[in-house]
């Protein structure tokens, strides 16, 4: 046998998937067709964040990672949902969900994506076994009972005991095991930037919600001396198009309007980037030799922090399961287990997620008005309050 486990997929939840199993011992291969982008100016570079909860950081220090990254975290201490009605004809109203009501650590801790990136890969290149190939992709899959065996771009075909496909919406190995997809569209899109601001963000992660979609302001540190904010806006296609091609001081003027003014006149702080918001969810989990983790089995609009931080619930999941049997790793009752325990969670998250981001499109008076209560409600009855908290971090029960 060549590798213990092949990955296919080098974003964040592939090398963060190669780190964590190569921690444990077993012998990873990581492939991606492209070369991680890691400077924040070059073409190309994600300017999302990504927002590491608890959670999700045990999982990043159990891999060796969390040593490496934090340093660059900026801590969300406080959320912040403010309801700013349908198109600003109403006095904004905020909520704040304070971290201190339900433990003694930050909800989480926020980093630009294209320092993960580098943060993540320079690591890989420390760990003796494992192999992080990237400018090579995975192009066919063969699995029998014992093995998998999967042929690269470069010509090879390595013969392994687990396929991790991590490798996207579109992934090419849950297509080539035949699992199909269920797909909601939203005619959304959501553009992604840095900004800097006047007003200091104290930690705290502000979704500022009117109709067409949420506009969410999440801390990153000081950006050449000025408070620094990552944001997603999401707002109806044509309309998020429009402002993609708004002029830089025109478009500035729009954010800055759009976010109520909460800090003060916005400057964008990097380049913008747009992609289309959609809810998809595999309809399996795993295949013969083959688990789906991240994007390959779940996408969700960019909401609550839910999307990566389900991302390594899923690898969590695997690597307890290979740690509790590792000569069963990517046999029939591993996979069948881990389709167990993760399908539930996943189906929950994401029809919570829609519930969610309907209620934020909303444009008429009516409902919106009722999603205005709905928000005071739940902020005003404290155990539904830290219930919610819990619920959002992912928490498990001990």
């Amino acid at each position: 046998m060549d590798f213990d486990i092949v990955i296919s997929g080098g974003g964040i939840a592939g090398l963060t998937a190669a780190a964590a199993f190569g921690a444990e011992g077993f012998r990873v291969l990581c492939v991606d067709p492209a070369p991680p982008i890691t400077d924040r100016a070059a073409a190309g570079a994600d300017l999302r964040s990504t927002a590491f909860l608890q959670p999700a950081r045990d999982l990043l220090t159990e891999a060796g990672l969390w040593p490496r990254l934090e340093s660059h975290a900026m801590a969300l201490q406080v959320m912040r949902i403010v309801d700013a009605g349908g198109t600003g004809d109403t006095a904004p109203v905020a909520h704040d969900f304070d971290a201190a009501d339900i433990s003694q650590q930050p909800f989480g801790w926020n980093l630009p994506n294209w320092l993960l990136r580098r943060e993540l890969s320079a690591h890989l290149a420390d760990l003796p076994n494992v192999d992080y190939r990237p400018g090579t992709a995975t192009t066919t899959l063969f699995t029998r009972a014992a093995e998998a065996r999967v042929g690269l771009s470069d010509g090879n075909r390595v013969r392994t005991r687990l396929v991790i496909a991590a490798d996207g919406r579109n992934s090419p190995m849950r297509q080539a095991a035949g699992i199909g997809v269920r797909t909601t569209r939203y005619g959304q899109k959501a553009l992604a930037f840095a900004v800097t601001h006047a007003e200091p963000h104290h930690n705290v992660s502000t979704e500022i919600h009117r109709s067409g979609g949420p506009f969410t302001l999440v801390p990153l540190p000081d950006h050449e001396g000025r408070p620094s904010s990552a944001v997603v806006w999401m707002e109806k296609g044509p309309k998020a198009q429009a402002l993609m091609a708004l002029a830089p001081a025109d478009f500035e003027a729009a954010m800055t309007d759009r976010s109520g003014g909460l800090y003060g006149p916005l400057a964008l702080a990097s380049q913008r980037t747009i992609w289309p918001i959609i809810s998809q969810h595999a309809e399996h989990l795993a295949g013969e030799r083959l688990a789906l983790v991240a994007e390959a089995a779940h996408v969700l609009p960019p909401i609550g922090a839910q999307g990566l931080n389900m991302s390594l619930a899923d690898l969590r999941t695997l690597r307890d399961l290979a740690r509790t049997s590792p000569e069963g790793i990517g046999d029939t009752q591993m996979l069948a287990a881990y389709e167990r325990a993760r399908m539930p969670d996943i189906r929950t998250r994401i029809a919570g997620i829609d519930l969610l981001n309907r209620a934020s499109m909303q444009s008429d008076p009516l409902l919106r008005a009722a999603r205005a209560m709905g928000l005071d409600a739940l902020h005003r009855l404290t155990p539904v309050r830290k219930t919610l908290m819990q619920l959002g971090l992912g928490a498990r029960s001990s």
